[in-house]
């Protein structure tokens, strides 16, 4: 079985976005795509498509499946089902046409794939990025494992071992990289979530000139809108426990989303995890919304230099003071 990318290049009849918001995970984009979603001329799907790195184990294990009774893996195979995936795709948009169409993907700015894949396209589609200051960022990425079933440690023992799961999204460097050498400059705009926090106005201003879209057609109240907000477990430990015990059904929670599933799987593999989900969160550890508990400062000064290291040329890639925005 021979792979190219040309599967990647998008047939004569499929529907491309305008847009891409591409991530960072747990920068705001949710609420970026909820202001963008208000605007007359916008469309965007309500959830993440992660199409162009949909085959990406390492960014979507929770996308393949293994059924031990016939020995078979399902996986998004462009290479075994091009039609497929490109009509799945282009569904997300259809009807679209006369709007300016966007989708979000958080994990497409840690994923050189995707990179690669979206610069080939004969369509110049625009990527949008927001990037939070790393350290919290990865904190934040944290908790949102813990509540969706994936983290089963404390977060000191996950950067202990297994840190890859919450530290690369925060990689922003080396990420950029793969987008400017793909793709072309004007192509790319990169938002600074805490300046996007401290004066939304006119960061959406700058979001519609880089769009071609008018800035006095958004509702009154739309910049106001704060996506996504977090919903807290109760107990966290028992949380955790809870993920340790059934973390194996995790990640049915997409087997009725993805273009290829088994057919004979139908909709009753996602009920045992939907029930003792349900179960957990209502009977034993119901979820609140708050705030997370605050990190410790001996794990946050550890990451913070770590950062400071490896994003060390950040600011030359966005001619930009970033850094010491951050971390002084």
């Amino acid at each position: 079985m021979n792979y190219t990318i040309t599967n990647w290049l998008a047939p004569e009849n499929s529907i491309l976005p305008d847009f891409i918001i591409g991530g960072a995970m747990k920068s705001g984009t949710s609420t970026l795509h909820s202001i963008l979603n208000e605007h007359p001329n916008v469309f965007i799907p309500k959830n993440e498509i992660n199409f162009f790195d949909i085959d990406n184990i390492l960014q979507h294990s929770d996308f393949n499946y293994y059924y031990r009774s016939i020995d078979k893996w399902i996986n998004q195979s462009m290479n075994s089902f091009p039609t497929e995936l490109w009509s799945w795709y282009s569904q997300h948009f259809e009807g679209k046409n006369d709007l300016v169409i966007g989708e979000d993907s958080t994990t497409y700015l840690a994923s050189k794939l995707a990179a690669k894949r979206i610069s080939i396209q004969k369509k110049k589609i625009k990527l949008v990025f927001t990037l939070r200051q790393p350290t919290e960022r990865a904190y934040s990425q944290y908790w949102h494992m813990l509540r969706s079933g994936r983290a089963t440690h404390s977060f000191e023992s996950t950067l202990k071992f297994n840190p890859e799961t919450v530290i690369n999204r925060s990689l922003y460097l080396d990420q950029l990289k793969w987008y400017f050498e793909f793709l072309e400059k004007d192509q790319i705009m990169v938002i600074i979530f805490e300046e996007f926090l401290k004066d939304k106005n006119k960061i959406i201003f700058e979001l519609c000139s880089f769009l071609n879209l008018d800035f006095n057609l958004f509702p009154e109240d739309a910049k106001n809108i704060h996506s996504n907000p977090a919903m807290m477990p109760v107990f966290p430990k028992l949380q955790g426990l809870k993920n340790k015990l059934f973390r194996s059904l995790g990640n049915q929670r997409y087997i009725n989303y993805l273009p290829l599933k088994s057919e004979s799987y139908g909709k009753f593999g996602t009920l045992i995890p939907k029930v003792i989900e349900k179960a957990h969160n209502t009977v034993f550890n119901p979820r609140i919304s708050m705030k997370p508990p605050k990190m410790r400062e001996s794990t946050r000064n550890f990451l913070n230099e770590y950062f400071i290291s490896e994003l060390n040329g950040l600011d030359e890639l966005l001619e930009r003071d970033v850094l010491s925005f951050w971390f002084d």
